[in-house]
């Protein structure tokens, strides 16, 4: 079977879920999650549950004090207690909806005992008492589909929003309406949420992302947000007794508004977003640090792989404000989508250093990372007939930017001042560098070349600075794609037979052919050392090839085609966007971290390995959706419940730190060093005269304990019986002891653990040494000596903890002391190794487990889906 070279990891995601999320609950460190018929319950990104009693899909989900609230598309409400995840996991409460009720929304009025509201699609609200499962009351409410509804601040008063595009605040308790709003754009209203702060506003958001602001005193509208977001709005929320508003959008982003304006208008705060269409192209940037990515939303991004915080869209200059003066969306202003374009990251503090080609533009435009917008000047082409941009590349000194057109124009310009320095024109092509499309450009990394291919698949080498042509070659079919090692001189093209060409350009020469891919390849890349190419294509393979050996080293089948990709410099991360898909996938090259120095560890090559992307929008959901669904029955049976114990004091995949202050364990490990660091130089002097003298007994704990007196013949002790004793060296019953022999008779380690993490780092290595075997070179008399009991049974200590990951770091110095202290004495005795055995294969399989964490911690996976920012 092949080895993956690489592989996908997820950081802090839970499980994927089989079908699609439909609604979210949450309480402190719980989720619960519906997905087609079944309900999820997690503990932070953890799965300890399943609650299994739907037969039909569940849409709504409602905290309830401490229950949830169920319901499904067919009327059915279950009530749970997740309290008792452990002891009950079936319903404690069932209510049957009549048939003609079809649930839309649900809530529970404030101050409403045992009470909830249920809004219905054809838009008639019902008040429900879920202790007595009786309906208690039902309103006329209005012909229009219900889609949300929400509580105000106001006893008896809730506000209703409708698919109309209608707002009715109404009064449950005398079945009167309060007053009622008309969103001024078309859509549903989505999204409700009253102001807690003392100011009587209500806020909506509608299908077509508008947030309007309505003042309840004045029954009037007050302000409306026409740039809210670019999709639906999905929630909004009002924070308690503050000026602030959250909302969400489908458009894949999250924002704050605050209300300090003095007109009362609200003002973004801040916001968190990712591309809100696929993205077309990108790449690595700062050492791997960032990636640029250029999407179909017309946005230009910059994405921080290791910090998110960091992530931002890079500006266009004034959009909001021309939009606004315009009329128009944001999207209308913005430029069109970026198809290509290349960056040089030496020239990034004193001049724009990426240049972007557009879809159907005639124009090139520059951006300076350094301040992340838009630069000051246009690359226009100087060719008569103006075509659209359709290629770019920035030479290795940054200074110069070519690029070119569909007509077959190529020109070279200066970053700094925007100025043409010329154009590349054969003579043979009458006025242009090639008949037809350019479609790639690349510089070598002296600025002594200049390689350009044409659609029609010639290949042309020109001189960089005299701008005249060298040399040119035909490939023989249509070139779609090349790329070229700058410290390597090859050059690689992507022709329409899905041959994969290698040449040398200073010998015009072909040297490398790779074929294998089966549709239309989309990207290729190079290593950074230029020993690996790496190739995507439509029928969804990821193929690494190995320039040297000329083959290939490894293939990848994702279930998304890829449609762009990006090798880290380092190699140890690659970055892919996928069909339909908003996010950019980073996936870790295991060869990093392997420890393999020879290419036949990765495997033949031969056999495509098959593996499936964390879904960010379930593609199984709308299969599983359209499936047809069994009737409900009121008595009907749990079908399925299946649990999952919960462990409060570790996490399963993780490990759990003792919170330990550093110093402590790490003086366990370097004990040694800091007694010779703080050995006296001087013996310690005698007093010159000792008072009085209480003989007492030596004690590890701190305690004094004085001896009692010396035991006598009459006692019944006699001189060679304590001889015997100190020959056998019988333990004394020390709390050190006492403690192991407790914990391993009950299995219960926490007060061992404990105490052992409340000693000295000097006590707790004393303790220790006091079990050392001394007079060991009979083996017989050692077996039965009571240290080795004893070290049987810290073995099984350190056996438990390192299995179930408690006090990790804590642990691992004891491990650490203890071999160190008593290694001797386990490699001598047979009833020790077998403990040490199973100590070493636990110990192995936790490292092995941290070490894939570690490894998707430094190349974790970064969705920007609509469901994570």
């Amino acid at each position: 079977m092949s080895g993956m070279v690489f592989d996908v990891w997820t950081f802090l995601k839970g499980p994927q879920l089989p079908k699609k999320i439909r609604a979210l609950a949450s309480y402190r460190d719980y989720t619960f999650a519906a997905y087609g018929n079944d309900i999820g319950v997690f503990k932070r990104a953890h799965q300890v549950a399943t609650w299994s009693r739907h037969s039909a899909k569940v849409n709504l989900l409602l905290l309830f004090g401490e229950h949830i609230l169920s319901v499904d598309v067919e009327g059915n409400v279950f009530m749970w207690a997740f309290k008792g995840i452990e002891e009950n996991p079936s319903p404690v409460g069932h209510i049957l909806l009549d048939s003609e009720f079809t649930p839309s929304c649900i809530m529970h009025p404030d101050t409403y005992l045992n009470k909830v509201i249920l809004g219905s699609q054809d838009g008639s609200l019902q008040l429900w008492n879920v202790n007595t499962k009786k309906k208690l009351y039902e309103f006329k409410g209005w012909q229009s589909s219900i889609s949300c509804c929400v509580s105000s601040p106001a006893l008896d008063v809730i506000a209703v929003g409708c698919a109309d595009g209608k707002i009715h605040v109404h009064n449950i308790r005398f079945d009167e309406e309060v007053v009622s709003f008309s969103q001024s754009t078309r859509g549903a209203v989505t999204a409700l949420s009253f102001r807690t702060d003392g100011q009587p506003l209500l806020a909506s958001g509608g299908s077509s992302g508008v947030i309007s602001i309505w003042n309840l005193e004045k029954k009037r509208l007050q302000s409306v947000i026409r740039d809210a977001h670019d999709s639906s709005v999905i929630s909004l929320h009002f924070f308690a007794n503050e000026p602030v508003l959250m909302s969400t959008s489908a458009d894949n982003s999250i924002k704050m508004w605050i209300f300090d304006t003095t007109d009362g208008d609200p003002r973004l705060l801040r916001f968190r977003s990712g591309h809100s269409a696929p993205p077309l192209c990108i790449r690595f940037y700062a050492n791997g640090r960032h990636i640029l990515s250029a999407g179909q939303d017309r946005a230009f991004r910059l994405f921080s792989v290791i910090q998110d915080q960091q992530s931002r869209e890079l500006s266009q200059r004034h959009v909001t404000k021309r939009a606004k003066k315009l009329k128009l969306k944001d999207e209308e202003i913005k430029l069109k989508p970026v198809i290509a374009f290349d960056v040089a990251e030496i020239r990034e503090r004193d001049w724009s250093n990426v240049v972007t080609c557009h879809m159907d533009t005639p124009h090139a435009y520059v951006w300076r990372l350094q301040n992340f917008v838009l630069g000051e000047h246009i690359l226009t082409p100087s060719a008569d007939i103006q075509t659209p941009v359709k290629a770019c590349t920035i030479s290795s000194c940054g200074n110069f930017a070519v690029i070119g057109t569909a007509g077959g124009w190529i020109e070279k310009f200066n970053l700094q001042s925007g100025i043409s320095r010329g154009s590349y024109v054969d003579v043979a092509e009458k006025s242009c560098a090639h008949n037809g499309e350019v479609v790639g450009v690349a510089c070598d990394s002296t600025n002594s070349l200049l390689i350009s291919a044409g659609y029609n698949g010639d290949i042309k080498v020109w001189s960089f600075k005299g701008r005249e042509l060298k040399s040119k070659w035909e490939i023989g079919c249509t070139v779609v794609k090349i790329i070229y090692h700058r410290s390597n001189g090859l050059l690689a093209t992507v022709t329409d037979d899905l041959v994969i060409r290698m040449f040398d350009v200073v010998a015009l020469k072909l040297v490398r052919k790779f074929e294998g891919h089966a549709d239309r390849i989309t990207d290729i890349c190079f290593s950074e050392d230029g020993k690996w190419l790496l190739s995507s294509s439509m029928d969804g393979t990821l193929r690494i090839w190995d320039v040297i050996l000329a083959r290939q080293i490894d293939a990848i089948h994702v279930d998304v085609s890829i449609t762009a990709l990006s090798l880290s410099p380092n190699m140890d991360v690659l970055a892919t966007t996928h069909v339909d898909q908003n996010g950019v996938y980073l996936w870790v090259n295991q060869t990093m971290f392997s420890g393999a120095t020879h290419i036949d560890s990765y495997g033949s090559g031969k056999e495509v390995v098959s593996v499936k992307l964390p879904s960010i929008s379930s593609g199984q959901a709308s299969k599983d959706d359209n499936e047809s669904e069994k009737p409900a029955s009121d008595n009907s049976q749990p079908q399925a419940i299946t649990h999952t114990p919960l462990l409060d004091q570790q996490i399963p995949d993780l490990v759990t730190l003792s919170l330990l202050p550093k110093s402590q364990w790490q003086s366990l490990i370097n004990l040694d060093i800091i007694k010779a660091r703080n050995k006296p130089i001087e013996p310690p002097k005698k007093p010159e005269k000792a008072r009085f003298f209480l003989p007492s007994i030596p004690s590890l704990s701190g305690e004094i304990v004085f001896k009692a007196s010396e035991p006598t013949e009459e006692n019944g002790i006699k001189d060679d019986q304590s001889d015997k004793i100190i020959r056998n060296r019988e333990l004394p019953s020390s709390p050190f002891v006492q403690f192991f022999q407790s914990s391993v008779e009950t299995k219960n380690f926490e007060a061992l653990t404990d105490y052992l993490k409340g000693l000295s780092p000097s006590t707790l290595d004393m303790e220790l040494r006091m079990l050392q075997i001394i007079d060991d070179d009979d083996e017989q008399e050692a077996e039965n000596r009571p240290e080795l009991y004893i070290l049987e049974l810290v073995l099984e200590y350190l056996i438990h903890e390192i299995s179930f990951r408690n006090n990790f770091e804590f642990i691992q110095a004891l491990i650490r002391l203890f071999l160190k202290i008593h290694g001797e004495t386990i490699r001598r005795q047979s009833k020790l190794q077998a403990k040490a055995q199973k100590l070493l294969e636990a110990q192995s399989a936790v490292w092995q487990k941290l070490d894939g964490m570690f490894q998707s911690a430094r190349c974790m996976v970064t969705f920007l889906s609509n469901s994570q920012f």
